[in-house]
C-alpha cells in the first residue's frame, strides 16, 4: 500500500483537502535515500545530499501552500536537522551548493535572519572568484532574488541589502555583511565589472566543448545577477535590456546543426540557457508589476513568444494563466492554446487549456452563487461545460494524451 500514491496528484483537490504525500510512499522513499547515501563516493554522495534536501525542501513548499502550520513546523524541524546532518559530513562542508539550499530552507520558513546568516557565513567562506565563480555566482543571485521580494517598492532600493549583495559579488574581494548603507562609488564600479563580464562572455559564445554545460549554466547565473542589479539601480527598462542582450546573442548562436553528440548536447544546454533567461525575464516582469505601475503588454509580449519556443514549460504556462485571469475576453488567450496545441505535441498547453477553462468555469458560478439577490451575470455559463469536455476529447486522442494517466483522471473526475 502507498506505493501507487507515490505519484501524488497535486492539481486533484479530495474534499477540502489536496492530496499530499502518502506515509507509506514517503518511508520508501526515504529509505531509498539512506541506502544510496551509504554506496556513494565522494562527488556523487554530494550530488545526492542536493537531490536530498530539494525533495524534503518540495514538501515544506507544499505544506506553505496548502496553509497547514502544524505540519509546516514538523516537516520543517525534519528537514533542518536532515539539512545540518548533510552538511557534517566531510564531503558536503565546503559544498556551496548545498549551504545555498540550507539557507533557502531556513528562508522558506520564515527565519529570515537566519537564512541570511547562513547566506553570509556561505558567501564569506567561498573565497574570492566574484563573477569568475560559478556556485558564488548561482548563491548570491539566490539571496538577492530573495532579498528583492521583501522590498515594497523600487525607491530607495540602491541602498538596500540585495544591491550591496550583488555588488560585493562584483569586487571579487572577502565578502563583509551588509551594515545599511551602500556606497555610490563602488556600485558605479560594479556596473562597469558586470558590463565587462557579460560582454566577455557574450563574445566566447559558442564556448569550447568541454565546458558547456557549466559554462551555459554560469551565463544564466551571471544575466540573472547583472540584470537584477541593474533592476535595482536603474530601472525596470535596463533590466530588460539585459536580457534582451543575451538572448539576442544566444539565438544567434544557438540553432545551428551539428555532426558530433558533443556539440548537439552543447546546443541543447544553449536552448535550456535561453529557455532560463526567458524566465527570469518574465519572472521579473511579474514582480515589477506587483509592487508598481506597469503596462501588462510587454509581459504578455513576452511570455507568448516564450510559449510558442518552449511549450512545455511550467512556470511560463502558470504565468500566461495568472495574467490572462485578469482579462474577461477569453477568446485570445483560446486562440493562443489553440495555435500552441497545433503545433506541439506536449502535453503541456492541452493540461493548461484545460485549467484555464475550469478556473473560467468556478469564478463564473461563484458570482452566480453569490448570495446578494438577483445577479445578472456578465458572462453565460452555457457552453463552457461543452468547451472543457471537448477539449479533455481532442487531449485524450492526442498520442502522448492517450498514455497520461494524469488526464484521464481529470477527465473523470470533470465528469463526476
Amino acid at each position: 500500500s502507498g506505493f501507487n500514491s507515490i505519484g501524488h496528484m497535486d492539481t486533484m483537490l479530495r474534499g477540502r483537502h489536496h492530496i499530499g504525500h502518502y506515509k507509506e510512499g514517503e518511508e520508501f522513499i526515504q529509505n531509498v535515500f539512506h541506502a544510496l547515501y551509504l554506496l556513494f563516493p565522494g562527488k556523487e554522495k554530494s550530488n545526492l545530499s542536493i537531490f536530498w534536501l530539494q525533495y524534503e525542501i518540495s514538501k515544506v513548499i507544499q505544506c506553505l501552500q496548502a496553509k497547514k502550520k502544524k505540519k509546516l513546523k514538523a516537516q520543517g524541524k525534519k528537514s533542518k536537522r536532515l539539512a545540518k546532518n548533510l552538511l557534517k559530513a566531510p564531503d558536503n562542508r565546503n559544498h556551496l551548493s548545498l549551504w545555498k539550499l540550507y539557507a533557502y530552507l531556513e528562508w522558506l520558513l520564515g527565519n529570515i535572519n537566519d537564512a541570511r546568516k547562513v547566506f553570509d557565513t556561505a558567501l564569506s567562506t567561498a573565497g574570492m572568484g566574484g563573477l569568475k565563480s560559478p556556485q558564488l555566482c548561482s548563491l548570491t543571485l539566490l539571496y538577492a532574488q530573495l532579498e528583492v521580494e521583501l522590498l515594497e517598492s523600487t525607491e530607495g532600493a540602491v541602498m538596500s541589502r540585495a544591491v550591496h549583495i550583488l555588488t560585493k559579488l562584483a569586487e571579487s574581494g572577502p565578502y563583509v555583511s551588509y551594515s545599511g548603507q551602500v556606497l555610490s562609488v563602488n556600485v558605479l564600479k560594479a556596473r562597469k565589472t558586470y558590463e565587462h563580464a557579460l560582454q566577455d562572455y557574450l563574445s566566447k559564445i559558442p564556448f569550447p566543448d568541454q565546458n558547456q554545460v557549466s559554462d551555459a549554466d554560469h551565463l544564466v547565473n551571471l544575466v540573472g545577477c547583472y540584470a537584477l542589479f541593474q533592476y535595482l539601480t536603474v530601472g525596470i527598462d535596463a533590466a530588460v535590456s539585459v536580457y534582451a542582450q543575451t538572448s539576442e546573442k544566444l539565438e544567434a548562436s544557438g540553432p545551428q546543426k551539428c555532426d558530433n553528440d558533443g556539440e548537439n548536447f552543447g546546443i541543447q544546454k544553449f536552448s535550456t540557457a535561453l529557455e532560463a533567461v526567458t524566465l527570469l525575464h518574465t519572472n521579473l516582469l511579474r514582480f515589477h508589476m506587483k509592487i508598481s505601475v506597469y503596462p501588462l503588454n510587454p509581459l504578455r509580449e513576452a511570455l507568448t513568444e516564450a510559449l510558442k519556443r518552449y511549450p512545455s514549460n511550467q512556470s511560463l504556462w502558470r504565468s500566461y494563466i495568472h495574467i490572462q485571469r485578469k482579462s474577461h475576453s477569453a477568446s485570445k488567450a483560446r486562440r493562443f492554446f489553440d495555435g500552441v496545441t497545433r503545433s506541439t505535441n506536449s502535453l503541456e498547453p492541452w493540461l493548461f487549456a484545460i485549467q484555464a477553462e475550469q478556473m473560467r468555469k468556478k469564478l463564473i458560478e461563484d458570482v452566480q452563487r453569490a448570495d446578494v439577490g438577483e445577479i445578472h451575470s456578465t458572462i453565460p455559463e452555457t457552453g463552457l461545460t461543452n468547451r472543457i469536455i471537448a477539449l479533455f476529447e481532442h487531449a485524450v486522442q492526442t498520442e502522448n494524451g492517450t498514455h497520461c494517466p494524469l488526464l484521464w483522471r481529470m477527465y473523470l473526475n470533470f465528469l463526476v
